[in-house]
């Protein structure tokens, strides 16, 4: 059994590293204060192909996997990015660049793969909807399919990343849930081309004001008789559920990913707040009510990291990986709260001003708890797919 990272990933350590050493926590602070898209940030990790990585070398990728682009992810976070930057990662490289070179046709690859590599398209994904909650299964969004082309209506919530968007990974339904046997069947992703479904009237979106994230807009999306081909299938027709856990499955390890970044950044900021504030004549860090609940923190960012990348080393073998997959988002996103509730409280009332990073490190990291999938989901995974117990539903 090896540990060590392959030096793929520690290429992508290095590269991207070396790219986040030029921006600072205060550039960071300004994305989410004017929020705004990391641009400059993007631009560097385009020309460096570090946005690639996991599309084959054929298309001008890198050729490499999950592992790799979950390292990414963390190192972009831990630089300062924290858990906003998640969605550098995981709007193109994983949602568009993965899921294309997994499921797309030959013309769906040749077209869009060599771009996305390159940076110069942007994809989004819009599963969730406001009925259907966690339940994904139970999604209303419909496509029938009239001559060559499907035409479908439905509304989305909380899709991030429309407004860059080129291509949007829309996953609807074409038998509806009540008839579909196994519940599993009867899902379709489609590839719809953002723009032209905007400036036809047919794709609608609307900004939900949010408390953390802010480089990146959530919205709610409508989708009113949008007319898309029936080449613009993504997988099979009634057989996206493949396609949806090749998706779902990337989303929680590299959100995994962002937020043990996060974690790194809140904990090492605590640290060093903790060596220099002096009260009654030492550093509070030599009292071990400060020093112990960080030492715990460190203790857990090592041992969700075990699981992250082990989640990723299997999904890049094709082995079975949701059980690792939600324990590594899981003991991630909670290890992420802790580390920002312990910056937080190392640094006292100072915390509360905008004029330190912590009140984002905590809004970033709050909101790994309940999405994409909430905690009790994840929890409910492992009761009764892991142990055993009985279904509540």
């Amino acid at each position: 059994m090896d540990f060590t990272l392959p030096e793929t990933a520690r290429e992508v350590q290095r590269g991207v590293g070396d790219i986040c050493s030029r921006f600072d926590m205060d550039y960071w602070q300004r994305c989410e204060t004017e929020k705004r898209w990391p641009e400059e940030v993007w631009s560097e990790l385009a020309k460096g192909g570090w946005l690639g990585l996991a599309v084959p070398e054929e298309y001008g990728g890198g050729g490499q996997g999950l592992l790799e682009l979950a390292v990414a992810t963390e190192t972009l976070a831990a630089s300062g990015a924290a858990g906003g930057s998640a969605f550098t990662y995981v709007l193109t490289p994983g949602f568009g660049a993965m899921t294309v070179a997994r499921h797309g046709s030959a013309a769906q690859r040749a077209e869009l793969l060599p771009r996305l590599a390159a940076g110069e398209v942007e994809t989004c994904f819009a599963l969730t909807e406001p009925d259907a909650g966690s339940n994904s299964l139970a999604i209303s969004t419909f496509a029938r399919r009239d001559g060559d082309e499907y035409v479908i209506n439905g509304q989305k919530v909380w899709i991030t990343g429309v407004q860059r968007a080129t291509w949007m990974l829309l996953v609807t339904r074409t038998i509806p849930a009540a008839e579909a046997r196994p519940r599993t069947n009867g899902l379709t992703v489609f590839l719809v081309d953002v723009p032209e479904a905007v400036a036809a009237g047919r794709l609608s979106y609307r900004p939900i004001p949010k408390m953390g994230a802010n480089t990146t807009p959530s919205n709610t999306v409508f989708v009113d008789d949008l007319r898309v081909p029936a080449t613009s299938v993504l997988g099979e027709v009634d057989k996206g559920a493949a396609v949806l856990w090749d998706v779902l499955n990337p989303e929680r390890v590299l959100l995994g990913a962002s937020a043990l970044g996060g974690a790194e950044v809140a904990l090492r900021l605590a640290v060093a707040y903790a060596k220099e504030r002096e009260v009654f004549g030492r550093p509070i860090g030599a009292n071990q009510a400060v020093a112990f609940p960080l030492a715990r923190v460190k203790a857990k960012i090592e041992l969700a990291r075990l699981m992250l990348y082990k989640a990723a080393w299997l999904f890049d073998r094709g082995l079975p990986c949701g059980t690792e997959a939600n324990i590594a988002k899981l003991t991630a996103s909670e290890a992420a709260w802790e580390a920002a509730d312990r910056a937080f409280q190392t640094y006292g009332g100072m915390a509360y001003s905008l004029e330190y990073p912590i009140a984002r490190l905590l809004a970033d990291a709050r909101i790994g708890r309940v999405a994409p999938v909430t905690e009790e989901l994840l929890l409910n995974h492992l009761a009764t797919q892991v142990l055993g117990l009985p279904r509540s539903f």
